[in-house]
């Protein structure tokens, strides 16, 4: 598919990593492949227990004298996919189409959130003909639920102090730090009872949303389908006589919510009224959204299955309680730089289990004491509802070093290479050079760079073929400069 695209090694490789299954969890056979890369090329290789791979290139002709530069990208992807598709990401590759110049997955994420960053890493290692200093390349696992592979990794193996994170996704901006997070849990203990009598079972669903990253789309107001079906419970559950057996909605705290749906069971009688205050509410949320989401649909369908059980009456108002409740979007804006989004929360899974309904947030702050705060809130809500607390994933903040030398370069560069001045920026969404940064001291000097991908961790990522070039060019540039 990708075979006549330039530059021809970044996306030959890109394409290979899109054949192997690799999202979070599920990179043995994608960490493998990069060993057998190394070992093909007779390179200094280390995999560990995390199945984190380091590899070693000696520097070319000239640039022994170089300082060592660490290129960093993770290797695991983002499994979401369409309700409707059946593709199996434990073990199925990506279908690729290109798409008004970009590439894109047939009805599931792309995984150019690293998989493109691993690609370019992949092919500065192959390749015979391009000047650069000693390279110690870095790929990670677990990036996309919580760092673990970056916390997991021997940064003692580690020499160079320039590092450059190839995790980015707008071309022309320069990450120069980013906030830290956690996963906060939050679990609901369900009392079953027996479905009521003479009530029939209906499927309450939410689709159409434009989902995204929950760190970097979050300031741009997307409806959440967690929170919306929280909201149209409410309105039903306290007029009608209505039961809920379940409620589902999202895969991954760190997207967006684009679907979701609950198991309802209804009074036959009262089915044509509750349809009529659905549809009211789909105009409500139509013209909240109004230029947002276009395309909000709800739907109240019967069901052919029977269902035994439902929530008892006490669990489906906390579970009503905690979804409107639970903190959604912006919290704070940074009061220094203009238009960046200091702390947030996103509640990106919902899941009906045997024993509780689990709510999964992500949380993000560049200040730590914020994000605290945001979880102080969650505390209560728990505590109010009887629901327990689980907090995991914690990584750091990336705070931002003053007189970068690597940003000052990277910032030549740029403007040598296209007439313009780069954007150096902070963002709102983690990045692994918190943790990096974090354990190797206040010394390393750290950038970001990447092509332009949009709608990441939803079925809409694309990454823009010329972009990536051009990206591939500016990093050759800035592995071939001389300090």
């Amino acid at each position: 598919m990708l075979e006549q695209l330039e530059p021809k090694s970044v996306f030959q490789f890109f394409e290979e990593i899109c054949n192997i299954p690799h999202g979070s969890k599920n990179e043995k056979k994608i960490s493998d492949y990069i060993v057998h890369f190394a070992e093909k090329r007779g390179l200094y290789c280390k995999q560990d227990e995390a199945n984190n791979v380091l590899i070693k290139k000696a520097a070319t002709k000239g640039y022994e004298a170089q300082p060592t530069i660490i290129l960093q990208s993770h290797i695991d992807m983002v499994c979401e996919k369409n309700g409707n598709v059946s593709h199996n990401f434990e073990t199925d590759g990506l279908k690729l189409s290109i798409e008004q110049g970009k590439i894109k997955a047939k009805d599931t994420t792309l995984g150019a959130d690293n998989g493109i960053g691993v690609a370019y890493v992949l092919a500065v290692l192959d390749a015979q003909d391009i000047d650069h200093p000693a390279l110690e390349a870095v790929f990670t696992t677990e990036e996309e639920i919580g760092m673990g592979g970056a916390k997991a990794f021997d940064v003692s193996e580690l020499e160079g102090k320039i590092f450059i994170n190839l995790d980015s996704e707008e071309e022309g901006e320069f990450v120069i730090g980013c906030c830290g997070g956690n996963k906060t849990d939050v679990l609901l203990p369900i009392v079953w009872e027996d479905t009521p009598q003479n009530s029939v079972p209906y499927l309450l669903k939410i689709t159409g949303l434009k989902g995204g990253h929950s760190g970097s789309d979050i300031h741009l107001q997307r409806a959440n389908a967690n929170k919306l079906i929280g909201r149209i419970l409410f309105e039903i559950f306290n007029v009608y006589d209505i039961s809920v057996a379940s409620v589902m909605g999202g895969e991954k705290d760190n997207a967006i919510t684009r679907e979701a749906e609950a198991v309802l069971l209804l009074k036959q009688q009262q089915v044509e009224q509750i349809k009529e205050n659905i549809n009211y509410f789909n105009e409500i949320c139509a013209k909240e959204y109004q230029g947002v989401e276009e395309n909000i649909v709800f739907s109240l369908l019967p069901m052919k299955e029977n269902v035994g059980q439902c929530f008892s009456k006490q669990t489906t108002e906390k579970l009503i309680a905690i979804l409107l409740l639970l903190p959604y979007g912006v919290e704070t804006m940074d009061l220094y730089h203009n238009n960046l989004v200091e702390s947030s929360s996103n509640i990106g899974a919902v899941k009906t289990e045997e024993e509780y309904v689990v709510f999964c947030n992500a949380l993000r702050s560049s200040v730590e004491s914020r994000k605290e705060l945001i979880l102080q809130k969650i505390k209560m809500i728990a505590k109010l509802t009887e629901a327990e607390i689980n907090v995991k994933g914690e990584y750091p903040e990336w705070p931002i070093k003053r007189n970068s030398d690597i940003e000052r370069i990277c910032k030549q560069i740029y403007h040598a290479m296209y007439g313009k001045q780069a954007e150096i920026k902070a963002i709102h969404a983690g990045l692994e050079c918190g943790i990096f940064s974090k354990r190797m001291g206040e010394e390393m000097d750290m950038i970001s760079f990447g092509p332009d991908i949009s709608g990441a961790h939803s079925p809409d990522e694309t990454v823009d073929i010329a972009s990536v070039k051009r990206v591939w060019e500016f990093l050759l540039a800035v592995l071939g400069y001389k300090m």
